[in-house]
């Protein structure tokens, strides 16, 4: 029999309604063996993540302050969750021993974690799933960073014991010390790929509160079309612009085993979602997948005659923001040219140091700054097998009166990016998804 590995987000573990949906889905196909969940998220407007609730205890007990009344709020959250569904899975237990953890002492991480910790306990107990904690399973070096390897052993040993189980994300441990260590927010994404991995699994079911991908963001255009099939090439470069549907570090651990990832919406189980894979989709008529962007960038653009006979010129300006511990995210050259496209936030209170080492170290002729800039990517496999792509771009902004400040093509020719000023953002946008999507 296949095996489906699934992953809920925070807003379908909210409440007793959401995780009622959860079990109608996971008992709907017997090939869902496995499922990862996160902390419950915001039930209403207004209402707190029951994560950011954690990072606020944390600061209590870090600074002193009387912890019990919040601690009590959260426990409330998933007995009420017990209570209402009508099932005994030891939850009040589970915080006699947390709460205990706290007066010998504890670490954040510990304390953040507790959120998928137990999320995991009740729907395992809601479903009657062996629960498999990830302390111990999801592996961390010394420093903190993800042994993915090591993962996926641990992993595949341990799930080989349990024909059907539940598993806690955004955590794991560190095998120097034992002590809990987290992935970033979102982490849980991730956990879902590594356990899929390790389950073989046939695909991996990422449900969230949304119906799949969208070719574009909502908000700037109107009624954007869904996508059906997208690659894990385009999904990366549609995440790091912004497209925020699946955390970007989730397609890895699938990927390396070629495993499809279908995003669902937990409300809505019987859309089809957004399916992907290695290929994408070749029997698409569109020419391009999506299109996302962001603002808030800063381009410094270097200036010095015959820039491109100095040796070691590109490396000594990308040493000097590394000093700074900044990232450049586009470097467009010239021949007596470069700039640096750089997130505004990077740089903060580091630019003057920069400006000052480069003018030091590089002797140009000129610098310039322009801030208040947008980029705007537009991606799709079957671009590089289409002649004029980046022309229907320029022109078509052109025709429109905006003015493109910067034009960024990869080698491998799936992802045009223009920068424009922030101002544009919006309209340059719906102008793009309109030369193509008709």
């Amino acid at each position: 029999m296949s095996v489906k590995v699934l992953k809920f987000g925070g807003s379908s573990v909210a409440d007793a309604d959401q995780i009622r949906k959860i079990k109608a889905i996971v008992e709907a196909d017997p090939e869902r063996r496995y499922v990862v969940v996160s902390a419950p998220g915001k039930r209403y407007s207004g209402d707190s993540k029951v994560t950011d609730l954690l990072f606020m205890l944390w600061a209590q007990i870090e600074h002193n302050i009387p912890y019990d009344a919040l601690f009590d709020t959260i426990m409330s959250r998933y007995t009420s969750i017990e209570d209402e569904l009508g099932v005994d899975a030891g939850i009040r237990g589970r915080f006699d021993e947390i709460r205990n953890k706290i007066e010998k002492g504890c670490t954040e991480s510990y304390i953040v974690s507790r959120g998928e910790y137990l999320s995991a306990v009740l729907i395992s107990g809601v479903l009657g799933y062996d629960f498999v904690d990830s302390e111990g399973r999801v592996l961390f070096d010394a420093r903190g960073r993800l042994l993915a390897e090591e993962t996926d052993a641990a992993l595949r040993q341990e799930l080989a014991q349990h024909e059907r189980a539940v598993v806690p994300g955004f955590y794991g441990s560190s095998v120097a010390d034992g002590r809990i260590c987290l992935l970033s927010r979102g982490g849980s994404d991730v956990t879902g790929s590594l356990v899929a991995r390790a389950a073989d699994a046939s695909i991996y079911e990422n449900w969230t509160d949304v119906s799949g991908m969208l070719m574009a963001d909502p908000r700037v255009v109107d009624d954007p079309r869904p996508i059906r099939h997208i690659s894990y090439m385009e999904l990366r470069e549609l995440s790091y612009m912004g497209a925020s549907v699946l955390h970007e570090d989730a397609v890895f651990p699938a990927r390396m085993s070629d495993i499809p990832i279908n995003i669902r919406n937990t409300n809505v189980p019987d859309a089809p979602g957004t399916i992907i894979s290695k290929g994408g989709d070749d029997n698409s008529p569109e020419i391009i997948s999506g299109i996302a962007g962001k603002k808030g960038f800063t381009v410094i653009s270097i200036y010095k005659n015959m820039m491109n006979k100095e040796i070691g010129f590109v490396r000594r300006a990308l040493a000097i923001i590394e000093d700074q511990h900044v990232n450049f995210d586009h470097i467009p050259t010239g021949i007596d040219s470069l700039s640096m496209v750089i997130e505004s936030s990077e740089l903060e209170d580091k630019l003057d140091d920069i400006l000052a080492e480069f003018r030091h170290q590089l002797k140009p002729d000129d610098i310039t700054v322009e801030d208040n800039i947008a980029l705007i990517a537009t991606v799709g496999l079957r671009m590089h097998r289409t002649l004029g792509v980046a022309a229907r771009i320029c022109t078509a902004l052109a025709d429109s009166g905006v003015n493109i400040r910067m034009l960024n093509q990869g080698t491998n020719e799936i992802n045009v990016i223009v920068g424009v000023e922030s101002q544009d953002f919006e309209k340059a946008t719906r102008v793009i998804y309109n030369e193509f999507i008709k």
